[in-house]
C-alpha cells in the first residue's frame, strides 16, 4: 500500500471542488442563479469550451493525487520491519503514464520519428560515422524504419481513430439512452433531435466537441506507447508528457489566485464603497499605490524572497517536490495579493450605489447593524461581479504564470509548466534545423487552455450582466428600416 502525500497545492484544490459543489448546490436552490446559468449552459460555444475544460480540470486533478510509492523488503529483513517507501513522490497520472515518462531518449526527436535530431559519431561495422543514432525507445519495434515506419504510422493512426470513432459513438448513445429513450428506435429519434439542435440544451455542440477529443484522444493512444507523438526536448523528456503535466500548474496558478484575490477585494472594496469619507481615501490611497508599482517587480522581489527563505531551510521538506510545491502554493498567494486593486475598485463603486438604494436607507432607519447590512444586502448583489471577474482573472493568471516563468521568477525550474517549456524553447528557435516542436506543444495547450476559459467566461458574463446581453442582442439582431409613415418597434431581450 502506497504511502499518500497531500501537498499544499492538493489540498487548495479540494477545497476549492468543495466550494463549487457548495455553490452549485445553492445556486441550484436558488430559482435567481439557476435561470442565469440555465442561459450559460444554453450558450454551445461555451459549451463546447466546457467539454474541453473538463478535460483539462479532470487531469489537473488526477495529477494532485500524490503517493510515495512502497518499496519491496529488504533481503533477509524480519516480519515485523517497517515498512519502506520510496522519497520520490508520484502522481496518479505520474503511475498511469509510466511508459512516457520511463522512457527517456538522449537528446532532441522529431514528433514519431525513429531517429534522433542530431548527428553522432557512431560505430557501424567497425567504423566510426556521422550519423543519426536510433532512438532508445521511439519505433524500437521496427525492425526496418525505413520500409516500415510510414506503414506503421497510418496502421496504428487508422486504429486509434477507429476506437476514438467507437467511443465518440458510444457517448452520442449513452446520451441519447439518459435522455429517457427506451427502445432503439426513440434513441435514434433522439439522435435525431439533437443533431438538429431541438433541445434544451446545446448538445450537438457539446457531443461533437466530445467527438473529436475522442477521435484525438484515440489516436495518440494508439501511437503513444510505440513513438514519441510530439518529440524529445533537449534532455530527451516526451514533450507531450510534459505539455499534460503543466495542465496541472496552469490550472494551479489560475484558480487558486482568483480564490486569494477575492477576500481582499471583497472587503476593501465593501469597506471603502460603504462608508466612504477617511476609510474610503484610505483604502484608495492603498490599492492606487499598489497598482502603481510594475507588478513584475513586485512578484519578483517576493518570489527571491520565498526562494531565499526555501534555499535556507531545506530540512522543512522530505521531498523536491515539497519544496517546489510550496513555492508554486506561495507564487499564487502572490499573484492573489497584488491582483486584487480591480476588483476592489468593481465592488467599491457598485457598493457606492447600492447603499443609497431604499431598502438599504430603511434597513439604516430601523437601526440594523451596518455588518448585518453588508452581510445580508450588499454581498448578495456583489455575488454576479464576483463571479464575472473570477473567471475572467482565470486566463489572465495563467498566461502571467507563463511570463514569469519564462524571465526565471515564476515556478522552480523542477515544476512543469507551459512558461517552463517556452522558457527551455528560447534557445532553440534560433537552432539551425529548427527545434520547433517544444514551443509549439507549449502554446497550443495554453491556447487551448485559455481560449475555452475565455469563450465560457463570455457567457458568463453575458448571463450575469444583462446589459452586455442585451448589447449582443441589439448586434445580432439589426433593426430593419420600416416604410415611410410608420413607426418602427424595436424589442430587445434582457
Amino acid at each position: 500500500m502506497p504511502k499518500f502525500v497531500f501537498l499544499l497545492t492538493d489540498l487548495a484544490l479540494l477545497l476549492m471542488l468543495l466550494g463549487i459543489a457548495f455553490y452549485a448546490r445553492h445556486a441550484f436552490n436558488s430559482l435567481t442563479l439557476r435561470r442565469t446559468w440555465a442561459y450559460v449552459f444554453r450558450d454551445a460555444s461555451a459549451m463546447s469550451a466546457g467539454v474541453v475544460l473538463v478535460l483539462f480540470f479532470c487531469l489537473a486533478i488526477v495529477d494532485s493525487i500524490h503517493f510515495r510509492p512502497l518499496l519491496p523488503p529488504a533481503v533477509g529483513a524480519a516480519a515485523n520491519t517497517p515498512p519502506a517507501y520510496s522519497t520520490r513522490t508520484l502522481s496518479l497520472l505520474d503511475a498511469w503514464l509510466s511508459g512516457p515518462r520511463e522512457s527517456v531518449e538522449k537528446t532532441y526527436s522529431v514528433p514519431l520519428a525513429t531517429h534522433q535530431f542530431s548527428k553522432e559519431s557512431i560505430l557501424i561495422d567497425g567504423k566510426s560515422v556521422r550519423d543519426f543514432p536510433r532512438l532508445q525507445y521511439g519505433g524500437k519495434h521496427l525492425k526496418d524504419p525505413e520500409g516500415e515506419w510510414m506503414g506503421d504510422i497510418i496502421q496504428r493512426s487508422m486504429l486509434g481513430l477507429m476506437y476514438g470513432a467507437f467511443v465518440a459513438m458510444v457517448i452520442w448513445l449513452a446520451v441519447a439512452w439518459v435522455r429517457g429513450a427506451r427502445s432503439f428506435g426513440v434513441v435514434i429519434q433522439n439522435i435525431g433531435e439533437m443533431w438538429r439542435g431541438q433541445t434544451e440544451l446545446p448538445w450537438k455542440a457539446i457531443l461533437l466537441t466530445a467527438s473529436i477529443v475522442a477521435l484525438f484522444v484515440g489516436w495518440v493512444a494508439a501511437l503513444w506507447p510505440y513513438y514519441h507523438v510530439l518529440g524529445t526536448d533537449q534532455t530527451g523528456n516526451d514533450v507531450l508528457y510534459q505539455a499534460i503535466k503543466s495542465i496541472r500548474t496552469a490550472v494551479v496558478i489560475g484558480s487558486l489566485s482568483t480564490l486569494a484575490t477575492l477576500p481582499l477585494a471583497i472587503l476593501f472594496g465593501i469597506l471603502a464603497g460603504y462608508y466612504k469619507g477617511r476609510i474610503d481615501d484610505s483604502i484608495q490611497y492603498l490599492y492606487t499605490v499598489l497598482s502603481s508599482i510594475p507588478s513584475v517587480l513586485l512578484i519578483s522581489a517576493f518570489v527571491l524572497m520565498i526562494q531565499v527563505f526555501i534555499d535556507k531551510n531545506p530540512t522543512m521538506f522530505e521531498t523536491g517536490l515539497e519544496r517546489a510545491d510550496v513555492r508554486l502554493f506561495l507564487l499564487a498567494g502572490i499573484l492573489g495579493v497584488t491582483g486584487w486593486a480591480q476588483l476592489a475598485r468593481l465592488l467599491r463603486a457598485e457598493t457606492l450605489k447600492l447603499g443609497e438604494l431604499d431598502y438599504v436607507q430603511a434597513a439604516r432607519a430601523f437601526g440594523v447593524s451596518d455588518g448585518r447590512i453588508m452581510r445580508r444586502h450588499i454581498m448578495p448583489n456583489l455575488t454576479h461581479i464576483v463571479v464575472i471577474v473570477a473567471v475572467l482573472d482565470f486566463s489572465g493568471l495563467v498566461l502571467y504564470e507563463a511570463v514569469l516563468s519564462y524571465v526565471g521568477v515564476g515556478v522552480d525550474p523542477s515544476t512543469n509548466s507551459f512558461g517552463t517549456m517556452i522558457n527551455g524553447a528560447r534557445n532553440e528557435m534560433s537552432r539551425d534545423p529548427v527545434v520547433w516542436w517544444n514551443l509549439l506543444t507549449a502554446f497550443g495547450f495554453m491556447v487551448a487552455l485559455v481560449l475555452s476559459m475565455t469563450i465560457f467566461a463570455s457567457a458568463v458574463r453575458e448571463a450575469f450582466d444583462p446589459r452586455a446581453r442585451a448589447y449582443r442582442v441589439t448586434r445580432t439582431k439589426p433593426v430593419k428600416s420600416a416604410p415611410l409613415g410608420q413607426s418602427t418597434a424595436v424589442k430587445a431581450e434582457s
